[in-house]
């Protein structure tokens, strides 16, 4: 089942163009990775997905429906770049903010708070104010905010920077459950190539383009590489 379809899209900021012609789909029960460096593009296209941006022209559509939709968003947990947390409250109140933006029954939202605060390793920390954490378990809150809805679309833009590589795993293990076990669509950008390889597709994103997508598996064989950091490299001679 297609879950996202984006079509055509472009954008401007002013006389900078972030994307260009850019259509991509994504299906129920996938991880798909957006990889690339920094300006390239990755967070306005993962924005327009949630509805915090539009397209100049083309269209994005949620579950069927052209975003953006109020109707949506409690379908889809977003994880920002930058963590939109209230530092005067605790750990725990900003989870409890976030879960009661939603219809959710509160032995419901009691269960899923603990859920999400212990993929992340916070349970100990929730009672501290937002303000006494570091960076890293500020990234820890709010992906644990963006799972706490139960959501079928999790958007996770950078969701491991700053997380020390055991729980980084253990992250990646409870996304790759989510996938087979909930059939979740899973999106995230990321810098690391060993995440990369762990989505079931890919978009290789530079200068606001597409320099190519598939599986990685596909894409090593497609541009006779032994990593993604390689087929980068081609993808991006192929195009100039």
């Amino acid at each position: 089942m297609e879950t996202v379809k984006i079509t055509s899209i472009s954008k401007h900021f002013g006389s900078k163009t972030v994307l260009t012609d850019v259509s991509l789909s994504m299906s129920q029960g996938q991880i798909y990775g957006f990889i690339g460096p920094s300006g390239a593009g990755k967070t306005t296209l993962v924005k327009m997905m949630v509805g915090m941006d539009t397209p100049d022209c083309g269209e994005v559509h949620i579950l069927d429906e052209k975003m953006p939709s109020l109707n949506i968003l409690p379908k889809i947990g977003y994880m920002a770049q930058s963590d939109a947390l209230y530092p005067e409250l605790t750990g725990m109140e900003n989870i409890q903010f976030f879960a009661e933006l939603y219809t959710m029954p509160k032995a419901k939202q009691k269960e899923r708070i603990a859920y999400a605060a212990r993929l992340v390793h916070l349970q100990e920390e929730l009672n501290k104010k937002v303000s006494a954490y570091s960076g890293g378990m500020k990234r820890r809150l709010s992906l644990a905010i963006a799972l706490v809805q139960d959501p079928d679309i999790l958007i996770l833009d950078e969701p491991t920077v700053g997380i020390d590589p055991e729980l980084r795993l253990g992250i990646w293990n409870e996304l790759s459950r989510l996938k087979k076990a909930e059939r979740k669509t899973i999106i995230v950008t990321t810098h690391v190539m060993d995440e990369a390889d762990r989505c079931d597709q890919l978009a290789m994103v530079r200068d606001g383009r597409i320099l190519a997508e598939g599986s990685p598996h596909a894409l090593k064989n497609m541009y006779q590489a032994n990593s993604l950091e390689e087929v980068f490299l081609k993808a991006g001679r192929h195009e100039r």
